[in-house]
């Protein structure tokens, strides 16, 4: 019985360090996950868990390139390419906004990329019409999708290493994952595309046009003349609601968004992408990797690991040298700033549930474990909930995922439910979900005084549920 209540108290100060530092947020939630491994070691005297090097130092290579790419403007060309797609194709954007800050995401290995979409996701619906809600409330969701797709992301790196010891690398991971990803994507928008009033029968929006908070555009103001005129001509309100909004699809805006590509910032992002391809490569032929003896003497391919670190340094200083960035513009980019916080956040939190989880093998992974293997989408479920609580992917991956490991779960299942970590819209605790409120004008994209639903609830609900279920179909045919 001292035995459990101790394990309780345990558990209670890695619970406690989590909501304390989510609750200070930035680095706070590392260095609080820091401060619990203390307590754990000095206090219960638990032995010090493995921290997790290899999966800080993926992180802070691939920040490091990243934001030498942001310094050299590869950045913003990858965004104006983004905006280019997305604006022209005005009709589909439910569909195509999603899947684009899917890739994106994916391809830079954050979702900080997302935030300059935002402004070009709401200006291309509102333009032609739309309600802007469907498209920046399903491409947000669909960003976090991206992180479990994405070769050079925190929680990959954090997952990959938790992943390799039980044969499952790189490539497995990307081919359960990311078709699972664009699956749920196209879900998500067919579903958002049904979502909600359009504008002219909103009256939330009308409101915001009475109070002058927005203008009515364009294309609203020919769609309700249309309608007054179709009424005056003898339609229905209805029919001539339905008549207006076809004509209104039908209407082509002019205006475009433009981004500013600094000189350079094409070939910039040329070397990052480049360095990215070549890893899944390595990771798809293990053969390409130089190999060397292991305690056994038996030659082992080096881990992808140090694949990762060595190409991401490596591409950070080739695009400092092609463009001639200095050491110092690269520290002063945001990227540099966001990815030294996951980094630290992943150290701490990762090093304090390895310490309990290791010093409690049969009173808590073992039991936990059963349920688990009882219950296999209990996984899922305690995924997507620690996610929204943490609202940090790589953290959740290193506080549930290894209790799923330790209960000898088959990885390809564990894997086809990582993509729970789309949890992290549960609350409105994001940037994202924050920025596309208020940059959104209408009010179509909204919050509630009921902390889970808003305006993202349905889509990550969709998304979580059809990401897990291809998952679990697509996994049959990955080993």
């Amino acid at each position: 019985m001292m035995d459990v209540f101790i394990v309780i108290l345990e558990a209670a100060v890695v619970l406690g360090a989590i909501v304390l530092g989510v609750k200070t947020g930035g680095l706070g939630l590392g260095l609080w996950g820091v401060f619990g491994t203390l307590i754990l070691v000095f206090a219960f005297r638990l032995p010090p868990g493995s921290p997790p090097v290899d999966a800080f130092f993926i992180v802070i290579a691939v920040i490091t390139a990243a934001a030498a790419m942001q310094a050299a403007g590869g950045i913003d060309y990858l965004v104006s390419i983004a905006s280019k797609i997305i604006q022209a194709n005005p009709k589909r954007l439910t569909y195509v906004a999603p899947l684009v800050s899917f890739a994106f995401t994916a391809l830079s290995g954050t979702s900080n990329i997302f935030f300059a979409l935002i402004p070009v996701i709401y200006e291309t619906a509102y333009r032609n019409g739309q309600r802007p809600e469907r498209a920046l409330a399903a491409s947000t969701v669909t960003s976090a999708l991206g992180i479990t797709a994405s070769p050079v992301s925190a929680a990959m790196a954090a997952y990959l290493v938790l992943a390799a010891p039980q044969g499952f690398g790189l490539t497995s991971i990307l081919l359960i994952t990311i078709p699972a990803a664009i699956v749920a994507c196209i879900a998500t928008s067919f579903i958002q595309q049904r979502i909600g009033k359009e504008l002219l029968d909103d009256p939330v929006f009308l409101k915001r046009v009475e109070d002058g908070t927005v203008e009515m555009a364009p294309v609203l103001a020919a769609e309700k003349k249309a309608r007054e005129d179709a009424v005056a001509g003898g339609a229905s309100p209805a029919d001539a609601a339905k008549q207006a909004r076809k004509q209104a699809l039908n209407t082509k805006t002019s205006d475009k968004i433009t981004h500013e590509v600094p000189e350079g910032g094409a070939t910039a992002a040329a070397i990052f992408v480049v360095a990215i391809l070549a890893i899944v490569v390595m990771g798809f032929f293990p053969a390409l990797r130089p190999a060397f003896p292991d305690a056994n003497g038996d030659l082992k391919p080096i881990s992808m690991s140090i694949v990762i670190e060595l190409f991401m340094f490596s591409a950070a200083l080739i695009i400092m040298l092609v463009r001639k960035v200095k050491p110092g513009d690269v520290m002063k980019q945001s990227l540099l700033a966001s990815g030294f916080v996951a980094a630290i956040a992943l150290f701490g939190i990762a090093w304090m549930a390895d310490t309990f989880i290791s010093a409690n093998q049969e009173t808590i992974v073992e039991p936990l474990g059963g349920l688990v293997t009882t219950a296999p989408i209990l996984l899922a479920v305690a995924l997507f909930l620690m996610a929204g609580l943490t609202t940090s992917q790589s953290a959740t991956t290193n506080t549930i995922i290894p209790i799923a490991i330790g209960a000898s779960m088959p990885i390809a299942v564990v894997t086809a439910m990582w993509p729970s970590l789309v949890g992290v819209w549960l609350f409105p605790a994001n940037g994202s979900q924050i920025a596309a409120v208020e940059t959104d004008l209408t009010g179509s994209t909204h919050l509630t005084s009921v902390p889970v639903w808003h305006s993202f609830t349905i889509p990550m609900l969709v998304s979580w549920v059809t990401v897990v279920a291809a998952g679990l179909l697509i996994q049959l045919f990955v080993r």
